[in-house]
C-alpha cells in the first residue's frame, strides 16, 4: 500500500504559556499543502529476519538512524495498541525539507498509522489514531484530520474552521537552514494574544498581513536574516500575505489566483521553491 503525506503551514503562531510539563500551550491555524512524500508499506515476507518492521530511505536526507525514524516508532505505537499487529517493511521517499516548518516528518508518521491500520483492518477510530499520534509528535494529530483547523495546547487540541482558499496560489521557499525547535521556543516570550487566530481568519487575505503573526520570526530572523529576507521578498513579489511557516525555516507567500510568480525570484543555490495554484483541500493518498 502506498500513500502520498503531504505538508502543512502555519496559519499565525501564537506562544501563550510555559507549562509546568516543560511545553508550551500554543494556538495556531493549521492547513495542509500538497509538497508530499511517498510512503510505501508491504508485509514482511514469509522467513524473512526482522524484528518487527524495517525501513529504508531514499530522496532527501533524514538525520539520525533508521530505527529511530518516526515511521518505526508508528509501528511500534500501533504495536502496543494492537499487539497482533504483524512486521512490515517500509520504504520512505523524502521530497518536503526536514526541519523546515512544513511538519514533513509528522505527516509521514501519521501516514504510518493511516496505512497500518488499513492494510491490517485494525479497529481503531480516528478518534484513538489522534491519541497516538500525539505519541509521536505534538502536531501529528493534525495529520490525521488533515483539513483546515484551529489548534491549542501542545497543537492536539482542535477545531474544524471554515476557510476556503482554493482561490488562492501558494510558493513556499526553503532556504536549506535548519532552525533548533528548542532555540526557537527559548528566544519567544509567551503572551496572550489580544486578537485569537480565528478571528482573524474570518477576514479576508487581504487583512492578514500584520496582524496573523507568527511569534517564532522575531527571534529566528534576528539569528537568520536570509530568512526574513524571503517573507520580504515574497511580499515583493506580489503575495497578499507572507509568514514563516512552524519554527522555520521555510516561509511562504500567499497570491491572488492566477498571480503566483514565475520566476524562482532570484533565490541563491539550495534554496527549494514549492508552487500550489491552488490551495484547494488535499488528500494523503
Amino acid at each position: 500500500m502506498v500513500a502520498f503525506p503531504n505538508a502543512k503551514i502555519n496559519l499565525g503562531l501564537n506562544i501563550v504559556r510555559r507549562r509546568a510539563d516543560g511545553y508550551h500551550d500554543l494556538e495556531t491555524g493549521f492547513h495542509p499543502l500538497g509538497w508530499r512524500d511517498v510512503l510505501e508499506l508491504s508485509p514482511t515476507a514469509e522467513g524473512e529476519a526482522t524484528d518487527g518492521v524495517s525501513l529504508t530511505l531514499t530522496g532527501g536526507v533524514v538525520e539520525g538512524p533508521t530505527e529511530a525514524n518516526i515511521c518505526v516508532k508508528a509501528w511500534q505505537v500501533l504495536r502496543r495498541e494492537c499487539p497482533g499487529l504483524p512486521p512490515v517493511h517500509m520504504h520512505l521517499h523524502k521530497a518536503i525539507p526536514t526541519g523546515a516548518g512544513l511538519g514533513g516528518g509528522s505527516s509521514d508518521g501519521v501516514s504510518a498509522l493511516k496505512l497500518l491500520r488499513d492494510m491490517f483492518h485494525l479497529s481503531v477510530s480516528d478518534e484513538r489514531l489522534e491519541g497516538l499520534a500525539l505519541e509521536l509528535g505534538s502536531d501529528c494529530p493534525f495529520f490525521v484530520r488533515n483539513r483546515p483547523c484551529f489548534a491549542e495546547g501542545r497543537g492536539e487540541r482542535m477545531r474544524d474552521i471554515s476557510l476556503d482558499l482554493s482561490a488562492y496560489g501558494i510558493v513556499v521557499v526553503h532556504p536549506g537552514i535548519h532552525v533548533s525547535t528548542a532555540k526557537a521556543f527559548a528566544g519567544v516570550q509567551p503572551a496572550v494574544p489580544t486578537v485569537r487566530i480565528p478571528d482573524i481568519l474570518s477576514r479576508p487575505v487581504e487583512a492578514w498581513r500584520g496582524v496573523l503573526v507568527n511569534d517564532f520570526e522575531h527571534s529566528v530572523f534576528a539569528a537568520f536574516p536570509v530568512i526574513g529576507a524571503i517573507k520580504d521578498r515574497l511580499y515583493g513579489a506580489g503575495a497578499l500575505y507572507a509568514s514563516m511557516s512552524g519554527s522555520g525555516s521555510s516561509v511562504y507567500g500567499i497570491f491572488a489566483g492566477g498571480a503566483l510568480p514565475e520566476a524562482d525570484l532570484d533565490f541563491a543555490d539550495g534554496y527549494r521553491v514549492f508552487r500550489q495554484a491552488s490551495l484547494s483541500p488535499v488528500s494523503g493518498k
